[in-house]
């Protein structure tokens, strides 16, 4: 779904914290050509929420990653591009990693941009976004660029995946059943990205993707 130039924007506003929101809004508001006809606190209300029609149709999502418990905004991501016509949804996150941005490109986002964009930046993508084409904050583009430059060197995203349950603790036989792998594929992951990180530790690979940006260093 794209719009002609100078039309309004109909914006969802899907974060779980309600001062975020309220933040958004007052910046968004002060923008003639925007309406915002929705909020949602979580990653399921958007996806519901992105469906709407008549007077409530929205054009494009910001989406924030993380809402705690339930869907992540990269699964809401997915399931809203998936409709046909549907709202282009504009990540507006905190994480840089390259796990969160391959996440959410993959899903369909049209754009990536940080929360402390300035807000000419973020009303800019918005409209970029709107009008079908791609918004991406300067400093995700450097990291994209990267990874293309170097694939060899790059993980890919079952191989940030792992890693990141690596982080979390958990055994090669509880990542084999949380990304339905054998066991013997999860060990050839883990032994790529040893090679690619240039160590020979799920300690120090962990250590090493986090320093790179790779994967968070929090939850």
């Amino acid at each position: 779904m794209t719009r002609e130039p100078g039309a309004t924007v109909r914006l969802l506003l899907a974060d779980d914290h309600p001062v975020v929101r309220a933040g958004l809004r007052a910046v968004l508001d002060a923008e003639p050509d925007f309406e915002i006809v929705a909020e949602a606190a979580t990653a399921e209300a958007a996806v519901e929420r992105a469906a709407a029609v008549g007077a409530h149709r929205v054009d494009v999502v910001l989406m924030d990653l993380q809402f705690g418990a339930g869907m992540h905004g990269a699964e809401a991501t997915a399931a809203i591009t998936a409709r046909e016509g549907a709202p282009r949804v504009l990540v507006l996150t905190t994480y840089d990693t390259d796990a969160d941005i391959l996440a959410a490109v993959e899903a369909g986002a049209a754009g990536y941009l940080l929360k402390d964009a300035p807000p000419e930046e973020l009303a800019a993508a918005v409209r970029t976004a709107a009008s079908g084409r791609s918004a991406l904050a300067p400093a995700i583009a450097h990291r994209l660029m990267d990874r293309m430059r170097a694939p060899a060197q790059a993980l890919s995203r079952r191989e940030l995946e792992v890693l990141r349950l690596v982080k979390d603790g958990l055994s090669n036989q509880r990542i084999s059943k949380e990304l339905f792998l054998s066991q013997a594929t999860v060990k050839s992951h883990l032994v790529h990205i040893y090679a690619k990180l240039g160590v020979d530790s799920r300690t120090a690979a962990v250590a090493a993707a986090t320093a790179r940006g790779l994967i968070r260093n929090g939850p």
